[in-house]
């Protein structure tokens, strides 16, 4: 299944990423995101997943049917900011076309994991 891709077990923070995070608030910011573009396939869960890991956020992500990922995200404002930072860069081999931003309800679960494909 996968293994033959090369995936690291941690994908580090830029600094950016890490200041962003470090300089968190009491506010709480849940976001419903919608990336498009070249996003399957390429190991971009993987890689969001370890990034919303890294930052303490809660929420799931993705693969639709139509080529996309969708994501729930909830956490501290900056490290949201931080993730979709993250998730705009992608990993190698990947190719961002658009991500769609929308305010949601936080998640009833807390961790960040991979749901099955819809």
């Amino acid at each position: 299944m996968l293994s033959g891709l090369n995936i690291p077990k941690t994908i580090p923070l830029t600094e950016n990423e890490i200041e962003m995070a470090e300089n968190t608030d009491d506010d709480v910011t849940s976001m419903r995101l919608r990336i498009e573009g070249f996003v399957q396939a390429v190991g971009y869960r993987n890689y969001a997943i370890e990034k919303a890991r890294a930052l303490d956020l809660d929420g799931w992500i993705r693969n639709r049917a139509d080529g996309s990922v969708e994501a729930l995200v909830s956490g501290s404002t900056k490290s949201v900011e931080a993730f979709v930072t993250a998730c705009a860069q992608g990993p190698a081999g990947s190719k961002i076309k658009s991500i769609d931003l929308h305010k949601a309800e936080r998640p009833e679960e807390k961790g960040f994991r991979r749901r099955p494909s819809l």
